[in-house]
């Protein structure tokens, strides 16, 4: 990814609840519930969106999973969102809690500064 993209590029951090209907479903069936009634559908409706999944439920009675959600734009971001809301990823398998939408290191390029990271060893 180029400097240009990364500062285009929309972060959301989904997080969620799972609901009583998601957790009577065996993993088979939560597999097969992804694969075919939301990744499809968001297949269908937008294109350069990458997604990471964290388990929270170990550690959070609240929020059970954080899913995390780069898109290339706004338009792209919202288009997702839309696509979320027609599966039953939205309120029937999970309860979305919140949602944080970032841009990495935007105060660098608003101040015009080097970002300020953790240095790899």
């Amino acid at each position: 990814m180029s400097d240009n993209d990364s500062e285009s590029t929309i972060t959301a951090f989904m997080l969620v609840k799972t609901t009583p209907e998601w957790l009577a479903l065996t993993v088979e069936q939560r597999v097969h519930a992804f694969e075919t009634e939301i990744v499809p559908t968001i297949r269908e409706r937008v294109t350069g969106v990458h997604s990471r999944f964290y388990d929270t439920e170990f550690y959070s009675a609240r929020v059970t999973d954080v899913w995390s959600w780069e898109a290339p734009d706004h338009h792209t971001y919202q288009l997702l969102i839309d696509a979320l809301r027609e599966t039953p990823f939205w309120d029937r398998y999970f309860e979305v809690v919140d949602i944080l939408v970032g841009v990495e290191n935007g105060y660098a390029r608003n101040y015009g500064t080097a970002p300020i990271a953790t240095i790899d060893t």
